[in-house]
């Protein structure tokens, strides 16, 4: 009766390690369980723990007592073998960027790609080329609105419309004499400061391009491997030029580059 009780409790206790055991690494396959179990018993028998063999052993309690015992021995076992499995801590110093991950972050987000591969100092670069093109654009912006406004004041003849009048000098007037020469001047202002928003709205783009192609390129040389063989060596030479049929220009002195890797 006890050796029956010590096999039947050998195999569960075996499978339940097993099961313990397949939760860690994914789903067993349904042939390999009557082999890992068989394969189990003996390293049950030879490793199992002298609190639960004093279980097994003991005859004055019932089936349903045993198997309690047994499962709270097996909980702690397995309880423990878990807390010893320390998950080893990632090496940040061998991490390495995704290039395409820096790619779409930065086309997401101005800059997120330079966060991504920790570059840090790279970042009030590519804001500050945000923030200065976004305010050369609203700074021009407004001086156009001005100018248009003053000088459609300006050509339309009508007295009360005098915004023009904040662009003149102290103690300037605008007459019959000199008004073509201010109609001239503030066309040609407005269409100065309109050229001159434009054109920080294409630097602005500009400034976006290369943020962009500057985390994919720096997230590609980050993986870039650069040896002690990698050297570029320059170094005078004679050059032979065999189809001459002059002796004196048959050969002449030139540089050579040789580049090895």
């Amino acid at each position: 009766m006890r050796k029956v009780r010590y096999i039947r409790c050998q195999r569960l206790l075996a499978m339940m390690l097993f099961l313990m055991a397949g939760l860690q690494q994914g789903h067993a396959q349904e042939m390999l369980l009557k082999k890992a179990v068989d394969s189990l018993q003996t390293v049950v028998d030879k490793n199992l723990p002298d609190s639960v063999k004093a279980i097994i052993n003991d005859s004055t309690i019932t089936d349903e007592e045993l198997m309690k015992n047994i499962n709270k021995e097996v909980s702690l076992l397995v309880d423990s073998t878990l807390k010893n499995q320390t998950q080893p801590a990632k090496d940040w110093s061998t991490w390495r960027p995704d290039p395409k991950r820096a790619l779409w972050l930065a086309l997401v987000i101005p800059g997120g790609g330079q966060i991504y591969n920790r570059k840090y100092w790279k970042l009030p670069i590519v804001y500050g080329g945000f923030i200065g093109c976004l305010y050369a654009m609203n700074w021009n912006n407004t001086m156009y609105k001005d100018y248009s406004q003053a000088y459609l004041d300006l050509t339309d003849n009508d007295p009360g419309t005098q915004s023009y009048n904040q662009f003149l000098h102290l103690g300037a007037k605008i007459n019959d004499s000199n008004k073509s020469r201010y109609v001239d001047v503030f066309k040609k202002r407005k269409d100065r400061f309109r050229r001159w928003r434009d054109l920080s709205f294409f630097i602005l783009v500009g400034v976006y391009a290369l943020s962009v192609i500057d985390a994919y390129v720096d997230a590609e040389l980050s993986v870039f491997d650069i040896s002690k063989d990698l050297s570029l060596k320059v170094e005078p030479t004679v050059i032979n030029n065999h189809s001459s049929n002059n002796l004196l220009d048959a050969s002449s002195v030139g540089l050579q580059c040789s580049l090895n890797f």
